[in-house]
């Protein structure tokens, strides 16, 4: 069964994202897990981690929440956070598809948070289950982030990497 889904009929998905920053100022990035089905489609796209947030649920919980769920990262503080939600659409072959259908894209509320721990902390869990969402992550240089994205997010991106800019700057793990 083909059927369009008019886009304006959907709302956006509530979702954080987050910017992880070690000490020498990289980010850290997660290569996706190429599942069926998922709204980035197949590739080998690396990203931020991020998530949906829960009903009634504070957007910098959702943020903490989603980068344990992840990663298994801790040991952070929330350095700042984007003044605004930042917006992107599905590409049209994804709309009525991704997240069962019901959001023509997202809307993510971006956090920054200095890494306080050790790379020996990072579990991305077993590759091929269910809640793996990567199978590889590195720590990338900020220049090289919005070309490792799948191009409908990299508009986020590269506001994301204007707002924290000033953070990208201080290499220093404390303010």
């Amino acid at each position: 069964m083909s059927h369009s889904v008019d886009p304006a009929t959907l709302g956006y998905r509530p979702c954080v994202g987050i910017m992880v920053l070690n000490q020498v100022g990289r980010i850290w990035v997660g290569q996706r897990a190429d599942t069926p089905g998922d709204a980035e489609g197949r590739g080998t796209w690396w990203q931020m981690p991020q998530g949906g947030i829960d009903e009634n649920e504070d957007p910098s919980k959702a943020a903490l929440r989603e980068l344990r769920e992840e990663t298994a990262i801790r040991s952070v503080e929330i350095i700042s956070e984007t003044p605004d939600w930042l917006y992107y659409d599905l590409p049209p072959h994804l709309i009525g598809k991704a997240w069962g259908g019901r959001y023509r894209g997202q809307r993510q509320k971006w956090f920054a948070v200095r890494f306080l721990g050790e790379d020996s902390e990072i579990d991305l869990g077993v590759p091929g289950t269910p809640n793996a969402e990567f199978i590889a992550w590195r720590w990338c240089q900020p220049e090289d982030l919005a070309a490792a994205i799948v191009p409908f997010k990299r508009d986020v991106y590269v506001e994301v990497l204007r707002i924290f800019q000033p953070l990208l700057a201080n290499k220093s793990t404390r303010p």
